[in-house]
């Protein structure tokens, strides 16, 4: 295998240091716009490689320059290095370019976020418009016709809580009424002086997207409908110490993904994000500083958005500052296979001195990037293959769980968890 990874920001990097103690590939291209940034994270993995005396090559890994922005540059760097799969680590404005590039280049693609949605245009808060993934699913019969493999949506959320979904369907119950993704924390950032801050664990760039665009639910006889941002509050009890977050519904990808292969009569994501973190989303929102049309400033075009996001903290860098844990999972209702009403959360967590200390990588992305690099090592060994634009729900959940857990060196040494509550 010789993958092709597009971006070196938080996520990208995190993944590269987890992917350098495996050996289920012969190359791994870190290419960003930045170059410096995707030389710096080459030269990072290789250090910290032979500082921890890890097996392998550290040579494996080689930098690159591309603009994610245009699938011809994608293409031609693909060929150049003759990858096999192309991972999409930027942002979701960039799937597109980044997924049609890996189909010309006869590459296999993966990514962790979904083509971007637009609102409907008349009734935005109850109605979908293009959803998310719309444009990706709409060439599923080219893809499959070719032979190759688009596999989106395989980071944490969406994800991880794919595979709870695959896992819970085929395993634990008979009927499910709801598949309700639950994302929270209780993580803090603070400045030298030991005050905490506003600092987002995650690009904020994509949490605005997420955040302030209309939630899907999707219901069984109704489909997917739109409701307005932050309904449905819901305080939800996370494990291991992190306690009540009240939770939110949002858009995102689980919501788009799980009633295509699998049968539940509702589906929902609702994301932690505490009344500071609205709070801060409804001024942007409220300003215009939300939005991703350039504007002009002073004889120089820019984008709200860009502007929020140049300014903040770069997740990447936060980690030092960072106290805490992340968790990630999905609560299941219905019918267990006693045919017993059964109630389970499926769940991954992440403690941020923890990721720290083993990989100088914060827990939001290291959470994030552990789990497109083991489906690619399950798609090296054969384990996981097909053709198509497909979700991780179209695949056997028991083999991702088991290597996510096994100790090093056969897995990832990241146990997930399961309560019934």
């Amino acid at each position: 295998m010789r993958v092709l990874m597009i971006g070196s920001g938080g996520v990208g990097d995190a993944a590269a240091r987890i992917a350098a103690e495996r050996d289920f590939f012969d190359l791994w291209v870190v290419a960003d716009y930045d170059v410096a940034r995707a030389e710096r994270t080459v030269r990072e993995v290789t250090q910290r490689h032979t500082s921890s005396g890890l097996s392998g090559d550290p040579g494996r890994f080689v930098a690159a320059q591309v603009d994610a922005s245009d699938s011809a540059a994608v293409s031609a760097l693909a060929r150049e290095h003759g990858a096999t799969h192309v991972f999409n680590a930027v942002d979701p404005r960039f799937v597109m370019p980044i997924f049609e590039g890996a189909r010309a280049a006869g590459a296999d693609y993966l990514d962790m976020a979904m083509s971007l949605s637009r609102r409907h245009e008349t009734e935005p808060y109850s109605r979908t418009g293009v959803k998310l993934g719309d444009d990706q699913f709409a060439q599923a019969q080219e893809w499959e016709a070719e032979g190759r493999l688009a596999l989106v949506g395989i980071g944490v959320e969406p994800g991880l809580s794919d595979v709870f979904a695959r896992y819970a369907a085929d395993h634990l119950f008979s009927e499910i009424e709801e598949l309700g993704t639950r994302d929270g924390a209780n993580l803090a950032v603070h400045d030298d002086d030991g005050n905490e801050i506003f600092a987002p664990s995650f690009s904020i760039w994509t949490t605005i997207e997420e955040c302030l665009n209309p939630p899907v639910v999707w219901e069984q006889g109704r489909g997917w409908y739109t409701t307005e941002p932050f309904s449905e509050p819901e305080v939800f009890e996370f494990p291991e110490g992190i306690g009540p977050v009240e939770c939110v519904n949002v858009e995102h990808e689980e919501v788009l993904l799980m009633p295509r292969w699998i049968d539940a009569k509702r589906v929902t994501f609702k994301y932690g994000l505490g009344d500071e973190f609205i709070g801060v989303l409804r001024t942007l929102n409220t300003l215009g500083l939300d939005r991703t049309e350039k504007v002009r400033v002073g004889g120089v075009e820019v984008s709200p958005r860009d502007v929020v996001a140049a300014v903040l903290p770069d997740p990447a860098s936060i980690g030092p500052r960072m106290t805490g844990k992340t968790c990630a999972g999905l609560f299941v209702t219905g019918t267990g296979k006693d045919g017993q009403p059964r109630r389970t959360y499926l769940y991954h967590v992440v403690d941020n001195e923890w990721s720290m200390q083993a990989y100088g990588a914060q827990c939001v992305v290291w959470q994030t990037a552990v789990n497109p690099v083991v489906a690619l090592e399950l798609l090296a060994r054969g384990t996981w293959s097909g053709s198509g634009v497909l979700g991780p729900e179209a695949f056997d959940a028991q083999p991702f769980l088991d290597l996510l857990a096994a100790p090093k060196p056969a897995g990832y040494e990241s146990p997930w968890g399961l309560e019934d509550r």
